[in-house]
């Protein structure tokens, strides 16, 4: 039997998950790695790190699976999207650290673009809106501020790559240079409707054609890894960022089907097949993984903290000691009595594109303990995700009656539960989670020929668990309207 090892680079640690023919677990590995805050607001990774620990979980992985990297039939690659590597075409060696997707700091430049009328502009082409969370902003900002970088730029001696193609660069030792449409998409210098780098933004942001990787379909052949990196030549066959990866792992293959992942932020993306549906309401319009040569359209909205609130209450608070711990917390006690906890530590994404506003915790008395405080960070996760939903509702002119969900955070029982409350809609959780991983692997696969079609997988039968609204509906517009006060709250200037 052939398997297929699913590469899953995210925000804060490194994933291997293999998968046998019948899409079964049957190794992984995990691996954190340093997250680098020069300055408020600022978020980095060292790009070796990330290297290092893909290496290394690789190579457990295939331990724990008792298998050797021979029997493998292929790699497949899903990332952390937005996060910008500029390296020496030479060396490989990055001229800086990783500007992460939550970084701020071009934050101002943004807003000075919207400033200029160049909203629409931007949108047209990529279907974003001008934010700092994208890639362009931030290549524009290490080419001016990392000594020697621009000069280097134009002698065409650097090269910038979203994490796939770092990943892919180092694993193959320089030979292959090339994304997939799904992170290209995610760039802000991509045109959507083209499909090619746009000369137009390329020229305004001052980027080099020349450092920009080729871009190709999700499935297919990038390329192999070199031997002396992992022991053995193994085709990369699919690439997708991570939330569209999660789309394709949840068979979200047709039009108005709809996913939201919890991680360490919370995506909800909603297939919109041929049509590039255009947003009304604060959210972009990108591009999904296919088993086909053409990419559908996908509406997306992004929340910046999802489950990384939970990180912070464990870390930074110390009220809890595990992610596990804050379900069992959460249920001691009835409700958040009045407490909302609006995690805008990096601003609000979608729908209010809000770089400015701040975190803040309301509602708080006397009587207010610990258990409160992480059923409120619990419970503002799902209030973001509503939040997505009735934009996404209003966009699309379609009425969500389904929720397919997975994540790390989605394991979480009490926030399902509280997300079927708050939206009033069925949420249905495969058997299998990590569902980016297995759209990754699925990706691969179709790519070498574990599996010949989409309907092939669709046999595979992960299994699912469904949780049911129960909260009345007077009660849970209360609670909506509770959440929509806090929100304003964090965004006074």
């Amino acid at each position: 039997m052939k398997y297929v090892l699913s590469l899953d680079q995210g925000t804060t640690n490194t994933r291997a998950i293999i998968f046998n023919g019948r899409g079964q677990i049957v190794g992984s590995a995990q691996q954190e790695f340093r997250q680098i805050y020069p300055r408020a607001g600022w978020v980095e990774h060292d790009p070796t790190d990330i290297v290092g620990s893909a290496v290394g979980v690789i190579a457990e992985a295939l331990v724990r699976a008792n298998i050797v990297i021979g029997d493998l039939a292929a790699i497949g690659i899903t990332n952390q999207r937005e996060t910008t590597v500029v390296w020496d075409r030479a060396t490989g060696a990055p001229v800086c650290n990783a500007i992460v997707w939550q970084c701020r700091r071009t934050a101002e430049y943004a807003e000075r673009l919207k400033g200029e009328g160049l909203s629409s502009f931007i949108y047209d082409r990529t279907g974003l809106v001008p934010d700092a969370y994208f890639s362009a902003t931030k290549i524009k900002w290490i080419l001016d501020n990392v000594a020697g970088a621009r000069a280097q730029a134009e002698r065409g001696e650097l090269l910038f790559g979203t994490i796939d193609t770092y990943l892919m660069w180092r694993l193959s030792r320089g030979k292959i240079f090339a994304t997939d449409y799904t992170n290209a998409s995610r760039t802000m210098l991509f045109n959507i409707h083209t499909l090619k780098w746009d000369e137009e933004l390329l020229k305004l942001f001052d980027i080099p054609e020349s450092m920009l990787p080729r871009v190709e379909p999700s499935r297919g052949v990038f390329g192999y890894t070199d031997k002396s990196v992992l022991g053995g030549e193994v085709p990369i066959c699919g690439v997708a960022g991570d939330q569209q990866a999660a789309l394709f792992g949840q068979l979200c293959v047709n039009e108005g089907e709809v996913k939201n992942t919890y991680g360490t932020g919370c995506f909800l993306l909603m297939n919109t097949g041929d049509k590039a549906v255009k947003s009304f309401n604060g959210l972009v319009t990108t591009l999904g993984a296919s088993e086909t040569e053409k990419p559908p359209y996908v509406l997306e909205g992004s929340v910046f903290i999802g489950g990384a609130v939970i990180q912070w209450l464990r870390d930074e608070l110390g009220i809890i000691s595990s992610a596990e711990e804050s379900e069992a917390l959460a249920l001691k006690v009835a409700d958040t009595g009045g407490v909302y906890a609006v995690p805008a530590f990096t601003g609000l994404g979608a729908p209010y594109w809000d770089s400015g506003a701040r975190g803040v915790l309301c509602g708080i008395t006397r009587g207010t303990n610990r258990a409160h405080i992480v059923r409120a960070a619990l419970e503002a996760i799902a209030y973001q995700s509503a939040d997505l939903v009735c934009a996404m509702e209003r966009d699309a002119g379609v009425k969500i009656s389904c929720l397919k969900v997975d994540g790390g955070a989605s394991a979480n029982n009490f926030l399902m539960q509280f997300q079927s409350d708050i939206l009033g809609v069925k949420i249905s959780r495969p058997n299998v989670v990590e569902t980016t991983a297995l759209g990754a692997a699925y990706l691969a696969g179709l790519g070498c020929g574990v599996w010949g079609s989409v309907r092939e997988i669709e046999r595979l039968n992960v299994g699912w668990r469904q949780f049911l609204p129960a909260l009345a509906e007077d009660k849970r517009q209360s609670m909506l309207n509770g959440w929509r006060a806090a929100v304003e709250k964090a965004r006074l200037k």
